[in-house]
């Protein structure tokens, strides 16, 4: 039976509907109730109220046994954590919260007995409800019990509570959905049925009628060419990874090839589930469709076997000589003390690494190349290195971790992969690359280059972008100020555009800098034609204008959404006497001027009245039906005086930096731009209320807009947020 749970919009009781979800309970959602109404749950016996209650309701519900306890005693400790967990709900007291449960948590795998609760849920989900604070908190080291207890329930449920987290959550803005871990995407591969119509709702990618270019991969042959696209699940996908992952698509298409996506999970010090989670999806967006996907962790084994081999024939060596001056050694040719140390003695000190001990946490293991080569990637390359830190996948059972450099070969010839597509920023690491697997007697993996793409006043360091992220500059990864997949998406732009655009640019080895306004110019083309066109007037100032022979009542035209269009559909419009304009039109009217009113038709100005520091405060003119619209030279949007009438917010955006390009040696914190965001508040036409998220429309003379939050009461503005046209922004004050 269904259950109908009912509650406030503003508030939503998530540990309520995350505990349903867990249970398996079905509930129909009605987020109807006024502010501050308790939740409610309508049952065959009545009504139950409150967010405890309804909890200890559901505990005795569903598909976990001993969800509200296995005894009077248990049950009586669940009721003493459910009614904490509303601390987390005060900002003053969150950290303190986490403090306490932390500590609590210190010899405790859950807060109840030996099963799952009512209790852990409350907790869990007053931490997730909190968004981005208790994100960063996660990310860092300061209460690990509480962040091992928090990633165990979302591992163990990550079906349940991530669509609770991205439903609820994220429609406040507080946060993106938490780490998890995928399941059965490995099996599953991208869904071959996902399909996408030029501009619709849907923002990912179309893998059909998209540019090509004739590029030959060496060696290739028809059905047999198999490619990875191996991102490290450090951040979320940019710009610059989409050319990586939509070539190596476009060459498995071209040769009836396969793709499989890796990640490349050999750093625990920077890798989260989150990040594996919205890479999987930014890849769906991007349309790329792939085999399986694999972890380069799932070859720790075979590579720790690897590595051992190479010790015993002297093609490693552990080193224990200080990072900095290794660093040095290796830069002035060199070799290490270590370097000719017996294969006995590599493997003592191999078994003190793997053992994580103070002794061995001061090595690390290195390839024997050769110290001498002008390529200086060739000189003795650190293989693996300790990291006693919990690995996102598999805890805490490995302290050391391959380097990329060791991994990445082995994992490819393991594969099978036949090509290996790498940026040109790697060309001096190539022969390391083919030396390595030559060392391991592994197949050879032909590596094939490509430029890097760079964007102008963007970074694509995962490393800086993170300072952003840590430090409140933007709103989180999917900031559409970043250039992340998600970033990009949620300011406007359709996948449709960026795949053409890296297309269009082909797999040339040239480094370019390339221009957005290129990119933004592209997207144009694709959203005007179909996106529809509304009407919104700036509330700052704006001016009544009083038509003396206009209508005395008001009335109703249906008119299309789209003139050019009509699958946008149609609007209503209001004709009233009395209409509102923009400040700047007022201001640019003269007396007896005849204007064209938009969707209308003209009006003489008769009358301006002007407050005593000489702006426009009113208009007064007669609608003139029968005027030319070619013989005006002002065109102007206007909405009635009506009550109807709903709130907008504008959102601006500009550049992160203020300089096109960094220098090497430069520091972006010295070139940051000051002012990166701009909201203006706007009056916008009723037909408004309609618009979903992720929507796309114009307002007439004002530019193009995505909806990223639509309508749901009058007291909250719909917030869209302006995307660039291709032509070159001003900046923001």
């Amino acid at each position: 039976m269904e259950l109908k749970l009912s509650f406030s919009s503003d508030n939503a009781p998530l540990s309520v509907i995350a505990a349903a979800k867990v249970a398996g309970i079905s509930l129909s959602i009605d987020p109807t109730l006024s502010p501050g109404s308790p939740p409610t749950l309508l049952l065959p016996e009545g009504l139950k109220q409150g967010t405890n209650e309804l909890l200890r309701y559901l505990g005795g519900k569903g598909t976990i046994s001993n969800f509200y306890g296995m005894d009077a005693f248990e049950s009586g400790q669940i009721d003493k954590w459910l009614e904490y967990a509303s601390v987390f709900e005060s900002g003053s007291e969150f950290e303190g919260a986490c403090a306490y449960v932390d500590e609590y948590l210190l010899q405790r795998t859950l807060l109840v007995g030996h099963n799952l609760s009512v209790a852990d849920i409350a907790i869990w989900s007053g931490l997730a409800g909190t968004g981005q604070r208790w994100e960063s908190l996660r990310k860092s080291k300061k209460y690990q019990n509480l962040v091992r207890w928090f990633n165990s329930i979302f591992v163990e449920y990550n079906d349940a509570l991530s669509e609770v987290i991205s439903t609820f959550v994220g429609k406040k803005g507080l946060g993106k959905p938490m780490a998890s871990k995928v399941k059965g995407k490995e099996q599953q591969g991208s869904n071959p049925d996902s399909k996408n119509v030029s501009g619709s709702a849907n923002e990912k990618g179309n893998v059909g009628n998209r540019p090509t270019f004739e590029v030959d991969l060496p060696d290739a042959e028809v059905g047999k060419v198999k490619l990875r696209f191996a991102p490290e699940p450090s951040g979320y996908l940019h710009i610059g990874h989409s050319k990586a992952g939509l070539l190596n698509q476009y060459f498995a298409q071209r040769y009836q090839g396969q793709v499989v996506v890796r990640f490349d999970d050999t750093n625990p010090a920077k890798e989260s589930n989150e990040f594996v989670d919205n890479i999987l999806k930014d890849i769906e967006t991007l349309g790329i469709k792939y085999e399986k996907v694999t972890y380069t962790s799932d070859y720790f084994p075979k590579l720790m076997e690897k590595a051992e081999e190479l010790i015993r024939e002297g093609k490693a060596y552990v080193d224990d000589t200080p990072r900095d001056q290794m660093q040095k050694e290796r830069m002035d040719g060199i070799e290490s003390r270590c370097r000719n140390n017996s294969s006995a003695e590599n493997m003592i000190l191999w078994k003190e690494m793997i053992a994580g001990s103070e002794r061995g946490l001061q090595c690390c293991l290195r390839g024997k190349l050769d110290m001498q080569d002008l390529n200086k990637s060739l000189r003795d390359p650190v293989y693996y290195r300790c990291n006693p830190m919990p690995h996102h996948r598999i805890g805490s059972k490995y302290k050391i971790y391959p380097t990329y450099d060791f991994a990445c070969p082995f994992v490819d010839a393991e594969e099978g992969i036949t090509h290996a597509l790498r940026s040109s920023e790697y060309h001096d690491r190539n022969a390391q690359y083919y030396r390595i697997q030559e060392d391991m007697g592994a197949r050879k993996v032909l590596i094939y280059e490509f430029s890097r793409l760079n964007m102008v006043y963007t970074l694509l360091s995962k490393r800086k972008l993170l300072w952003f992220v840590q430090n409140g500059k933007v709103d989180g990864w999917d900031d559409p100020r970043f250039p992340t997949v998600q970033g990009i998406v949620r300011r406007g732009l359709k996948i449709e555009a960026l795949v053409q655009f890296i297309l269009e640019q082909g797999a040339s080895k040239n480094l370019n800098l390339m221009e957005w306004d290129k990119l933004w110019t592209i997207n144009k083309k694709i959203i005007d034609p179909v996106c529809s066109r509304h009407t919104a007037v700036i509330e700052e100032r704006r001016v009544l204008l009083t038509l003396t022979n206009g209508p005395e009542e008001p009335f109703v035209r249906i008119i299309p959404r789209h003139k050019k269009y009509e699958g946008a559909g149609e609007k209503a419009t209001t004709y009233t006497k009395r209409i509102w304009i923009d400040h700047a039109d007022a201001e640019s009217i003269s007396v007896d001027e005849e204007v064209t009113l938009m969707d209308w038709g003209n009006a003489i100005v008769k009358e301006i009245r002007k407050d005593q520091d000489g702006y426009v405060t009113h208009l007064a003119g007669v609608l003139h039906l029968e005027g030319s619209v070619k013989t005006t030279k002002l065109k102007l949007t206007w909405l009635p005086d009506t009550s109807e009438l709903i709130t907008l917010s504008l959102v601006e955006f500009d550049y992160l930096i203020s300089k096109k390009k960094l220098e090497e040696d430069e520091d972006f914190l010295d070139v940051l731009n000051p002012c990166t965001k701009k909201e203006t508040v706007a009056l916008g036409d009723s037909n408004m209320r309609n618009l979903k998220r992720g929507e796309i429309l114009q307002l007439e003379r004002k530019g193009y807009f995505r909806c990223d939050v639509p309508f749901m009461r009058p007291s909250r503005p719909i917030v869209l947020f302006a995307i660039p046209d291709g032509r070159q922004q001003t900046v923001l004050k």
